[in-house]
């Protein structure tokens, strides 16, 4: 079972995710790429129990916020 992600992980996840509702995508990319590889297992993780992933949870915010 993959570990925790860090809290600057989820910090730099809840960033990426409030930068592209925005469409700041430059942001977002940033954010997401300054996330380290054991938190993204660990992210990755998360949204595949819930039933989703990474693209998935972007797309349904960009169409909430349009």
């Amino acid at each position: 079972m993959p570990q925790a992600p860090t809290l600057m992980a989820a910090g730099e996840l809840r960033t990426a995710l409030e930068a592209h509702a925005r469409g700041d995508l430059p942001a977002a990319i940033g954010a997401l790429m300054s996330i380290d590889a054991t938190s993204w297992q660990a992210i990755e993780h998360r949204l595949t129990a819930l039933g989703g992933a990474l693209p998935h949870l972007l797309n349904s915010l960009r169409q909430e916020t349009r």
